[in-house]
């Protein structure tokens, strides 16, 4: 019998890859922004509950009428499996959120699916000029 939660590909698509870049490309520079998604191009795949996803991104779970949410409820019913979500991990000292490069409508597709699914995830780090001052002095004191 086939595992109600094997609803993830191994890899993102092509196209989440440029939908990344494209929407980082709002919150970074196009050279970061680049940088980035070929990170997460080369970033294995974990797991994250799609609870703690929303949390840390401080976004909200979208409802069941929401048509890209539809769509890809449609794809797991019929057995076709999701792409990875792209994440950007932020930086709690900073305030800065987890940003969903691509996917958060998977990540929602999957709560409603199961809300103890795990979600498939390829997560990237940015540096951050204060992040490294903060660790470079925790190190030191150490």
């Amino acid at each position: 019998m086939k595992d109600k939660n094997d609803i993830w590909d191994t890899k993102a698509s092509a196209e989440d890859y440029r939908a990344a870049q494209k929407y980082l490309a709002l919150l970074f520079s196009e050279a970061e922004a680049k940088r980035l998604v070929e990170r997460l191009r080369h970033a294995p795949t974990i797991e994250y509950e799609a609870k703690d996803l929303l949390r840390a991104s401080q976004t909200h779970l979208l409802g069941k009428d929401n048509p890209n949410l539809a769509d890809d409820l449609k794809k797991i019913k019929k057995g076709k499996k999701l792409s990875p979500v792209l994440l950007v991990r932020g930086d709690g000292k900073l305030g800065v959120a987890l940003t969903i490069a691509d996917g958060y409508h998977r990540i929602c597709a999957s709560w409603h699916w199961d809300e103890e699914c795990p979600v498939a995830c390829c997560l990237v780090g940015i540096d951050l000029p204060e992040a490294k001052t903060s660790r470079k002095r925790g190190r030191k004191s150490q």
